[in-house]
């Protein structure tokens, strides 16, 4: 009989220590609660409470969690009606607040976030709600957290996943935009234009400038050229001059010889001229172009030579029937 009633206060014992023995997982917090009073938090792994006075009281997630924010219609400041949704990012740093400090934790959550949603969205523009989501997730932001501080909870993000204005301002923004990008493109074109035109006078004004440089250039040429020209014409006639004034009737055959070819060469030259009349002997000039050629042996020559022997003279075209 004293065995059998020692085998049950073991077994009563074992079931005793058993019931008084808690695991909690990692990621989560236990309130430990005595007689319905909070009196401790049970942190992971095995927890030893006292049974039937100590219970668990809540299971708080202590891990970072995202909540919906469901669908709203928002009126904005110029009364545009926008649909608007989002999520809300948040972590419990303070189990035994995020256990007794509120409620329902979740609901009080996304209860905040879409009055404080309402409220933001609504002091502000519709091209502001579509421009400065940032914005509006930071001051969401600093808003839901502060709030939550008293509950232990830390809002860690706040971000809006879509932004639905109706379907008559969604094609009048489609027409906005093509106007401006066609705005856009009539100027980029007018600009290309007026570049182009630019471009077309100073290329133009560069030519001109390059042009008038090579005028300038050949002006300053011809007149050098003219120059020497003038001083070899002066040295020329110096030295027939001297020949002359030396008594070399070579020297003065030379002179009236080329000036005389040169009247004939204009002659030719004439546009009007189709039949040219020598009223001259024929045997003149041939004398003339002796006389330059012994001018020029004299020049080149050691001593002087004889002049040759004028050619036999022949009868003109016109003295024929004279005979």
């Amino acid at each position: 009989m004293a065995m059998t009633l020692a085998g049950l206060l073991v077994v009563l014992v074992f079931i005793y220590l058993m019931m008084g023995m808690k695991v909690v997982r990692q990621g989560y917090r236990y309130t430990i609660e005595r007689f319905g009073k909070f009196t401790a938090v049970a942190q992971p792994g095995l927890t030893f409470i006292i049974p039937f006075f100590d219970q668990v009281g809540r299971k708080i997630n202590m891990m970072e969690q995202v909540l919906d924010i469901p669908g709203q219609e928002i009126i904005t400041k110029d009364n545009a009606m926008v649909a608007v949704d989002g999520v809300v990012f948040f972590q419990v740093l303070d189990a035994a607040k995020a256990a007794y400090e509120v409620s329902d934790l979740y609901v009080a959550i996304m209860q905040l976030a879409t009055t404080n949603l309402r409220t933001v969205m609504g002091s502000m523009d519709l091209d502001e709600l579509l421009s400065k989501r940032d914005e509006i997730n930071a001051r969401l932001l600093a808003v839901v957290d502060q709030a939550t501080e008293a509950w232990g909870v830390k809002i860690t993000r706040v971000e809006l996943k879509d932004i639905r204005p109706p379907a008559d301002i969604v094609n009048a923004m489609t027409r906005q935009m093509k106007a401006e990008r066609e705005k856009r493109a009539t100027i980029l074109e007018s600009e290309a234009a007026r570049q182009n035109e630019i471009n077309r006078a100073e290329g133009l004004k560069q030519s001109q400038i390059l042009e008038a440089e090579g005028r300038k250039e050949a002006a300053f040429r011809d007149a050098e050229a003219r120059e020497r020209s003038a001083q070899a014409e002066a040295t020329a006639t110096k030295m027939v001059s001297d020949a002359i004034e030396g008594g070399s009737t070579q020297a003065i055959n030379y002179f009236i010889a080329q000036k005389y070819v040169e009247a004939i060469s204009q002659f030719a030259t004439s546009p009007n001229a189709k039949t040219i009349l020598f009223p001259v002997e024929a045997t003149q000039l041939m004398g003339t172009l002796g006389g330059i050629g012994e001018l020029a042996k004299s020049s080149f020559a050691a001593g002087p030579t004889p002049p040759p022997a004028p050619p036999t003279r022949r009868p003109g075209p016109f003295e024929g029937g004279a005979q």
